[in-house]
């Protein structure tokens, strides 16, 4: 099977080097570059490295190419554009949010509703913009698993990264719109709750027992590969599951990488002032806020009520802990005092001047959003998105209007 992985930063780079140790030889990694001179420029080098404990460990004999086509050769004149070399069937996406719908667009036409892709990015709403823009006809739409990531990494150069921290990747699968559950491992009542776990064998087992083997092929075999990369401790959570951690990653995002990025200090710095502690405080409100009202509206159309009071004490039970606005504070302490000695992607993308902006809209915008469709107000959050957006555009030159 071929696998493809778009994003070669730090993240991008950790996934490919871990995806290629995982995989049997006979299943391909290939690794998607912003140009053809940059495809070349990697096809010349020949290698992915990736340092974990002061050691190196170097994989080389990548495939490269561009969001169109994969490139047969460092010198080739002109790349493999062979209909075969040009479909792909597992596309991880390592891209920051702001940067993922551009490169889905260009890389569209390669993928078919058989495919499947993987969003492993900060932040939320990616995945309802590429299905609202790019992927809007539900029966042409790829499967799609959206996961987490905790690991430390940084760049050392192209394609070397060093492994700073371990952490895990939890994963989990979109639904399918044909109704097959992907999830029925996780209630099998032959089993106590500690030994329920996600089996792909749910998604399909083989060509001569499911007719619609081919439609969910490489869905099954990127959740195995996913499971394979043992040294980057996946979990298959439901998607119930997986929204609460998205959420909660969300919200750690929201206050460490805007306060951070402004302050212009190391993760471990950041809550040092009752100042910080107060805006701390009022950010994971905003946010247990805006999932609250989003939870309870999900659960109110479900059961189908009008009785909106009634509704909401009913509801009132089902907000997990895990959002409310102490958990998310004390995550957001636990992440700061994990990474203390690291800087936030937003503190980098602000100091490298870059014109392309941060990821502030699918983090803080994202609790903005809500806020506005369930009438829950956000101020702070607000400013904090204005003002990164104002640094941001001061770096690097940009004259538009907040």
């Amino acid at each position: 099977m071929r696998f493809h992985v778009v994003g070669l930063g730090a993240v991008g780079t950790l996934i490919t080097n871990h995806l290629r140790q995982s995989l049997p030889e006979g299943h391909s990694v290939s690794l998607i570059h912003k140009n053809v001179n940059r495809a070349r420029q990697a096809l010349w080098h020949n290698a992915v490295t990736l340092e974990e404990n002061g050691l190196p460990v170097v994989m080389r004999n990548f495939p490269h190419g561009t969001a169109e086509v994969d490139i047969v050769s460092a010198t080739a004149r002109l790349p493999n554009t062979t209909s075969d070399s040009r479909y792909i069937e597992s596309l991880f996406v390592t891209l920051k949010a702001h940067h993922t719908l551009p490169a889905i667009r260009r890389i569209a036409t390669r993928l078919s509703p058989n495919s499947t892709i993987v969003l492993l990015q900060n932040g939320m709403g990616v995945y309802e913009r590429l299905v609202q823009e790019i992927f809007i006809n539900p029966k042409q739409r790829p499967h799609f698993i959206l996961a987490s990531n905790t690991h430390g990494a940084y760049s050392r150069g192209f394609l070397d990264v060093v492994h700073t921290g371990r952490g895990e990747i939890q994963f989990g699968i979109v639904p399918d719109l044909e109704g097959r559950d992907y999830e029925a491992s996780f209630r099998d009542p032959s089993k106590s709750l500690e030994e329920r776990r996600g089996n792909f064998m749910d998604i399909t087992q083989s060509e001569e027992l499911d007719p619609m083997f081919a439609r969910y092929r490489s869905l099954r075999n990127t959740v195995a590969a996913l499971q394979l990369m043992q040294g980057l401790n996946p979990t298959w959570l439901t998607m119930d599951e997986m929204q609460i951690i998205l959420r909660r990653k969300l919200t750690v995002n929201a206050v460490i990488n805007p306060l951070t990025a402004l302050i212009g200090c190391k993760n471990g710095d950041v809550f040092q002032t009752t100042a910080a502690r107060s805006l701390l405080s009022r950010i994971c409100k905003e946010a247990s806020d805006a999932f609250k009202a989003e939870l309870v509206a999900e659960a109110r159309d479900f059961m189908n009520t009008v009785d909106t009071e009634t509704s909401e004490d009913v509801l009132l039970d089902r907000i997990p802990e895990a959002l409310t606005r102490e958990s998310l504070m004390q995550e957001c302490l636990r992440v700061a005092s994990a990474t203390k000695n690291n800087i936030s992607s937003m503190l980098a993308d602000i100091r490298s001047g870059t014109s392309s902006g941060t990821e502030i809209n699918f983090i803080n915008g994202h609790l903005i959003s809500l806020g506005h469709m369930y009438n829950v107000q956000t101020p702070v959050n607000l400013t904090l998105a204005r003002l990164i957006r104002m640094r941001s555009e001061f770096v690097s030159g940009g004259d538009s209007v907040l």
